[in-house]
């Protein structure tokens, strides 16, 4: 996949061949509502990919904040080649890098550190007037945007006011949000990777006894109450990237085929009430999403053919408004 060496593209770097060199990692962790980076959402950028998870869960904190026209986004190839994620404009879907004109990600890596080593990735958080990364762990980037234009008692720095009352990361329950959202990563988020990319028999049914152990109790818990943790939060945002994706993709691509979504009666309605929710529906690009799976994964796809199905109407009709539960900031925000 390929990794910056001091500020130099090399493509041939796998994992493998990563964990042999000698190096140092850069790592942009930052957050907002700092001295470096005050909490005004006019001065911010993403970089994502409609296709990939991580980048999804940031997409969707951006538009529930009501911060789709003060963060702007450059939107990437979903095809990654040798050259990492590239920006095709002129590709349905895609645009230019909106902020230096790059003609790869890589080179926006660089324009924020020349020597930089480490893997290239989306989503990015770029800070216009520091002209530099501010971070690139997607949950990271999710809870700092929550936490700082979010409304209620969620706004750490008075960034919010002004935005949205739609809190997704509530100060009081935070580390509960933290808990689910790391409850999920391993065996649902991780794990469908996991089972993708294995490299032996054992090894793959070990993690799609783990996709399928984690789905089951998620069912379990979505029967009785709305949400994973009653009212909307950042774990959600979490598990919807992953499950928006399963049928067309994890189930196929990845052979994680024991069940499909939609055979879960919960969890199926769970995707269709936050795909409902205003703005989300634009945030989920399955030509896109199928396109960068099937095509860039050459060892699991050798013929890079990309399936014309399935067929998922995830506008179909769901009582999940029923259970209890509620879309933080109310019927005026986004219920």
């Amino acid at each position: 996949m390929g990794r910056l060496v001091d500020g130099d593209w090399r493509p041939d770097v796998s994992n493998e061949v990563w964990a042999d060199l000698d190096h140092e990692t850069t790592d942009f962790r930052d957050e907002l509502g700092t001295d470096a980076h005050p909490a005004d959402p006019e001065r911010y950028h993403l970089y994502v990919s409609w296709a990939c998870p991580w980048a999804h869960g940031t997409l969707l904190t951006r538009t529930l904040l009501g911060l789709d026209d003060e963060i702007g986004v450059s939107v990437v190839d979903p095809h990654r080649r040798d050259g990492g994620w590239e920006f095709t404009p002129e590709k349905d879907g895609c645009t230019p890098d909106r902020i230096h004109g790059s003609d790869y990600l890589h080179e926006v890596y660089t324009a924020a550190d020349p020597d930089y080593t480490g893997r290239v990735s989306v989503p990015v958080l770029w800070d216009e007037v520091a002209g530099t990364i501010v971070n690139e762990e997607s949950d990271e980037i999710m809870r700092t945007l929550a936490a700082n234009f979010g409304g209620g008692d969620g706004a750490d720095s008075g960034g919010g006011a002004g935005h949205t009352d739609v809190d997704l990361y509530p100060r009081g329950r935070r580390d509960e949000i933290d808990d689910a959202i790391d409850e999920l990563y391993g065996p649902v988020n991780r794990g469908v990777y996991r089972a993708g990319f294995a490299e032996t028999q054992a090894d793959y049914e070990d993690a799609v006894a783990d996709v399928f152990d984690a789905l089951d109790h998620w069912e379990a818990v979505l029967a009785e109450q709305r949400f994973l943790l009653g009212d909307l939060t950042l774990a959600d945002l979490r598990l919807f990237a992953t499950l928006v994706r399963f049928d067309p993709v994890y189930y196929t691509h990845f052979k994680v085929n024991r069940r499909r979504v939609v055979d879960y009666p919960n969890l199926w309605g769970f995707v269709r009430d936050v795909y409902g929710l205003p703005g989300v529906a634009e945030t989920v690009n399955l030509s896109h999403i199928k396109e960068h799976y099937y095509r860039s994964h050459t060892d699991i796809n050798p013929t890079g053919f990309v399936p014309v199905g399935p067929e998922v109407d995830f506008d179909a009709a769901h009582d999940r408004e029923e259970l209890p539960g509620e879309v933080p900031g109310g019927s005026s925000q986004l219920a």
